[in-house]
């Protein structure tokens, strides 16, 4: 009987040949915390007795980042002191997001495992590695042994046939799956995604999508290696590593197959993301917020692709379109190619590389009754700082032409 991918790379991590639903240690290649979770790990450390693999280990600081209140400060503070007692890697404010850095520096390549203490660790599936969110504490312990213990999880196989529309984007397409499944029709276990329409894909839209797995339960978010995913590596690593594809004879719990040939720019309405409908059934809500950016969509595309819309056009009056990019390297890009000029000329507001809007502690919080859109992950109450505000979560391209209208607009208009 074969295997799949996450049974294989469990079964290299330790040491044996393993099979869903068995309980393993596995050795876990690199693992971070951010500054809304590493205080906590760093006392767990303390307490374990240090840190004993630096080079495995990192430290983020993108949530509040700069710090907004004192108290966050001090957390900064604390993770400063830490990674120079530890010599651990540690991240300033203004470097970027943590699910942006670990790929760009090239901290995971094909076939690792990775945890963070983040749920949207998943990010990494892009490049065929397993990685996962878990606790501060689980994440304390890992950093302290270099081990953790994993239930090998069963597999959802999904075939998504046919190819994207024009501006319809990795956006849409992960939201109508997450519409098709749920937001716990993966809960627990792993899902390999497959097709032509994900070979079609570039590695920033596969980053897209693996991101936000969780979002349907997923506990690895997986597509397997390929030429693209090489070549990516490559240029961003310069580690060893070793591709790892399912067998013909792997055993799933679910096939699952959908064309998206026809598929629609899609919408996530308040206060669920699998609260998904088609553009066309929500189209011309007044917004008052455009978020474009996160570590789902605050890549050098997606800015491209607003940029496309944006050029030599004005934000609406009544909205606030706010740009977040996701590393200081994907910020300098995106002024070299005039990209930033674009959104400063058009209105927008550019915040400094990291999460911004998204976690709601800072920067963009929206006021009682307003509407926001954006391309972040999760539009939960409250979510972006205020449970009285209700938020949107669309594709870059559609946030574009809905900061240019006022309202929830079909790009394709634009065509």
């Amino acid at each position: 009987m074969g295997s799949t991918i996450t049974e294989k790379i469990l079964s290299l991590k330790s040491g044996r040949k393993v099979e869903a639903g068995e309980v393993v240690l596995a050795e876990v290649d690199f693992c971070f915390g951010q500054d809304g979770t590493s205080a906590l790990i760093i006392d767990e450390l303390n307490r374990l007795g240090g840190l004993k693999n630096p080079a495995k280990f990192a430290m983020f600081i993108d949530h509040n980042a700069p710090p907004p209140l004192a108290s966050v400060a001090n957390i900064h503070q604390k993770m400063r002191k830490f990674a120079r007692q530890h010599n651990c890697l540690l991240f300033e404010p203004g470097e970027g997001i943590s699910h942006q850095l670990v790929p760009e520096k090239g901290f995971v390549v094909p076939g690792d495992l990775v945890l963070g203490a983040d749920s949207h660790t998943c990010t990494y599936g892009a490049l065929g590695a397993l990685s996962t969110g878990v606790g501060s504490t689980d994440l304390a312990a890992a950093a302290f042994t270099g081990k953790l213990w994993f239930k090998v999880p069963t597999t959802i196989k999904i075939l998504l046939k046919g190819k994207l529309p024009r501006f319809v984007q990795a956006k849409d397409l992960i939201l109508y799956l997450i519409g098709q499944l749920g937001a716990d029709g993966a809960t627990y276990k792993a899902v390999e995604l497959y097709g032509d329409v994900i070979s079609d894909l570039e590695m920033d839209d596969r980053f897209t999508i693996c991101n936000m797995g969780v979002e349907m339960g997923a506990k690895f978010m997986i597509i397997p290696p390929d030429e693209k995913t090489i070549q990516w590596t490559k240029e961003h690593s310069d580690r060893p590593f070793q591709v790892v594809l399912a067998d013909e004879d792997a055993t799933y719990e679910n096939i699952l197959e959908y064309d998206i040939s026809s598929l629609s720019p899609m919408i996530a309405k308040p206060h669920r993301v699998d609260n998904v409908v088609p553009i066309e059934e929500i189209e011309g809500l007044e917004i008052q917020e455009v978020l474009i950016g996160t570590c789902t969509n605050g890549r050098l595309s997606d800015l491209r692709s607003a940029a496309l819309l944006l050029k030599d056009r004005k934000v609406h009056p009544d909205v606030r379109l706010i740009i977040a990019p996701a590393s200081r390297k994907i910020l300098k890009e995106a002024i070299r190619e005039g990209i930033i000029d674009i959104f400063l000329s058009g209105g927008a507001i550019v915040l400094p590389p990291g999460c911004g809007p998204c976690v709601g502690t800072h920067q963009g919080i929206p006021a009682d009754g307003e509407k926001v859109l954006s391309t972040a992950n999760r539009n939960f109450k409250g979510r972006m700082g205020n449970p009285n505000a209700e938020i949107y979560l669309a594709s870059p391209i559609t946030c574009a032409a809905s900061a240019i209208e006022g309202k929830i607009t079909d790009p394709r208009k634009y065509l």
